[in-house]
């Protein structure tokens, strides 16, 4: 579209023609791509067959987020009448139909490569995904005895007629619509039975009494609903069932705290977590066959509009899978592998002194987490450790990270905890743990008003011969044991005076009430990262025009921001190299001529999340490489506390950008390239190339790294 030199030309209708509405991907059609990646990781056969269920699994996961989230936000808009459109310009309605639209093919392919490919291939490795009709007799009596002593009694069948108002479907629970006809009446009636999944696991073995834990050569299972729905005589004597149908409800869960109100901010939060329960409900999802009278019932009585009906062949819920994809198999799964702890690192007693003697950076799951727990355990017993103070984001369940602390404050220490209850769908588990640190003593702060604390940052005061030090640990991911183990990030540790400094300042913003300071080293939103980075590609672009060597290099979960793209395509006009690597949204359209050609972006999804953000500039050879909690959207540079922090150690930055950088760029397995029109393609192998898997390459090689990140290479 646009050509020229990047000056502000205007298009007639308010804007540049670098903001003009055709050069932005929307946003939510951007996820669903996302989405269809992870979809397509469970259709490739080089996966182990139960890596292949889990991404299944994580594919209806991330929708129910999607739907619970993101297209109830649309709704919302939509019965309010929002006209403020995204930066592509897409209205609320439009944007609802399009993801109807793009779904419902992507829903039907979920549900063959489930029922075609899936469930035979487990057939022959002895587990057998059962229909109750294809049960021998001698199982469906067991089954029967089992449903009669274990499930009957926690059912509830309500029906729904002029005598009984329709029962309430809280989100995201799996139910059956029963219909019904009266032996001697012979007029239908309706009833819907909760299936109880959260007190049975939604695979039930059969011979029943044996758990998917149990070991043994094949196993039979049959899904949780069928059990019910070929016992329901049981529950309506007198009826002939005529059919019973799953359904499943997703309502409105994106929490609105009106902090400003709030006296209690953990209160506020723990009352509208019950309100997920009986949001607006924004989808329903159906089984092909269900009678036309009864999706009218359920559309009448929830108030839904036909086009928030999904049919579909498979089973319901396929999150549950994961249950399935937890299976004792080794045989079918990923080959595991143990993460490698950095020399010095692993010390009991001496990782404050291998900080002290240079920086020292992390790259999960290949290296372990250990280090960053041994840090917080040291220090919780170390005499001379004054004071810790930390953010806490998504933690976990049995969190070592918070049993350091609470050691720590129990021998004394000052502790410092900020807390984010608003980190979406973990603010139960937050809740926990800061009432547990708090009964301990911790300075627990709940968060800022407005904002959300999403910095992973930790700092430890101790006193020294020469007086006392601050060491820090910044990462791009949680403090959590966990999740270190799926994701892939960056943690750094360092003991370098001017980033201690910002780091206090930092907690003394956030916990007190000062106003936020100028930093010496940090970008921290939401008062200097934005303009950081568009400042750094402005370095970069009037770089270029002297000396043609501008190269900019970007590795994040999203880029959705539209000033930074404004940004990124002012620099493509100029000729500055831009290569991107986003996981997920990406509303950044590349190759567009005369805007963006200089522009690759890619993707990868593959075994493990990609979830670090890297940020790199040539400027003219005096490389600047920073790391963060950051993605370039407007909400992590406008409305939360992030922290982006630069690698200074020159062996450390010549490693990421050597080394790890490239062997992601220039993966041809899992890659994907993000075309013009918002679809992606698997990068392309030329003939003879060898298969290059990014993270297959860090497993095997993640025993070498140490030497590399030491040692500076000397630059040609």
């Amino acid at each position: 579209m646009a050509g020229g030199s990047g000056k502000k030309q205007e298009s007639g209708e308010g804007c540049t023609l670098l903001e003009h509405p055709a050069l932005f991907i929307n946003r939510e059609l951007s996820w669903l791509e996302f989405n269809r990646r992870v979809l397509s990781e469970a259709m490739d056969r080089t996966h182990p067959l139960l890596e292949r269920v889990k991404f299944l699994s994580i594919f209806s996961n991330n929708l129910d987020e999607f739907f619970m989230i993101r297209v109830s936000g649309l709704q919302r808009q939509l019965a309010r009448g929002v006209r403020e459109a995204p930066p592509d310009g897409m209205s609320p309605a439009f944007q609802l139909s399009e993801i109807h639209r793009t779904l419902e093919p992507m829903l039907e392919q979920q549900s063959d490569l489930w029922e075609k490919e899936i469930v035979p291939a487990l057939h022959d490795e002895g587990i057998h995904i059962m229909s109750y009709r294809d049960l021998s007799s001698e199982e469906k009596v067991l089954l029967r005895d089992y449903f009669q002593r274990e499930i009957y009694p926690v059912l509830t069948p309500l029906a729904f007629d002029p005598s009984h108002p329709f029962p309430f479907i809280s989100n995201l629970s799996l139910n059956l619509a029963v219909i019904l006809k009266h032996h001697s009446a012979g007029k239908e009636n309706f009833a819907r039975i909760k299936v109880p999944t959260t007190l049975f696991p939604r695979l039930i073995r059969t011979p029943p009494g044996g758990t998917l834990s149990d070991s043994g050569d094949d196993i039979r299972l049959v899904f949780l609903e069928e059990l019910i729905a070929a016992n329901l005589d049981l529950l309506f004597p007198g009826y002939l069932v005529e059919g019973a149908y799953p359904f499943r409800v997703t309502r409105d869960a994106d929490l609105e705290i009106e902090e400003d109100e709030a006296s209690d901010l953990l209160t506020v939060v723990e009352e509208s977590i019950e309100m997920r329960r009986v949001g607006s409900p924004v989808r329903v999802e159906v089984v092909h066959g269900m009678p036309l009278p009864a999706c009218g019932i359920i559309g009448k009585k929830l108030g839904i509009a036909a086009e928030m009906f999904y049919q579909v062949s498979a089973p319901l819920g396929m999150a549950d899978l994961m249950e399935l994809a937890g299976l004792d198999r080794p045989d079918i799964r990923d080959l595991p592998f143990i993460p490698s702890v950095p020399a010095g690192l692993g010390d009991k007693d001496g990782i404050f002194s291998r900080i002290r003697e240079k920086d020292a950076l992390l790259f999960h799951p290949y290296e372990s987490f250990i280090p960053v727990i041994s840090m917080l355990r040291q220090a919780a017993h170390d005499p001379a450790v004054l004071a810790i103070k930390i953010t806490l984001y998504r933690v976990g369940r049995n969190s070592p990270i918070v049993d350091a602390l609470l050691e720590a404050r129990e021998n004394g220490k000052v502790v410092a905890a900020l807390i984010e209850l608003k980190a979406r769908f973990d603010e139960e588990n937050n809740i926990g743990w800061a009432r547990a640190l708090e009964r301990a003593g911790v300075h627990v702060v709940y968060g800022l008003p407005g904002l959300k604390v999403h910095a992973k940052i930790c700092m430890v005061v101790r006193r020294e011969q020469d007086g006392l030090r601050t060491y820090v640990h910044m990462s791009t991911g949680n403090y959590n044991a966990a999740s270190s183990r799926v994701y892939t990030d960056f943690g750094l540790f360092t003991a370098d005076p001017a980033i201690g400094a910002d780091a206090a300042d930092l907690f003394n913003a956030l916990t007190g009430c000062a106003a936020p300071p100028s930093y010496r080293k940090l970008l921290v939103a939401p008062h200097t990262l934005r303009q950081g980075i568009l400042s750094r590609i402005e370095r970069e672009i009037e770089r270029h025009r002297e000396y043609g060597d501008g190269c900019i290099i970007f590795k994040m979960n999203a880029l959705v921001d539209r000033d930074c793209i404004v940004a990124l395509y002012r620099a493509s006009q100029e000729g500055v190299l831009v290569q991107l690597q986003v996981r997920g949204i990406c509303c950044l359209r590349p190759g567009s001529p005369g805007v963006s050609e200089t522009i690759r972006v890619t993707s990868i999804v593959g075994r493990f999340l990609e979830h670090a953000r890297l940020y790199y500039f040539r400027n003219g050879g005096k490389e600047e490489v920073l790391l963060g909690s950051a993605d370039l959207m407007p909400r992590n540079l406008d409305r939360r506390v992030e922290v982006l922090f630069p690698v200074e150690d020159p062996a450390i930055a010549s490693w990421l950008m050597r080394t790890i950088i490239p062997v992601h760029l220039d993966d041809n397995v899992k890659n994907r390239m993000l075309l013009l029109d918002g679809t992606y393609i698997r990068v392309s192998r030329e003939p003879g190339q060898p298969a290059g898997n990014a993270q297959e390459w860090c497993v095997s090689h993640r025993a070498e790294w140490e030497g590399q990140k030491r040692n500076a290479p000397q630059k040609s």
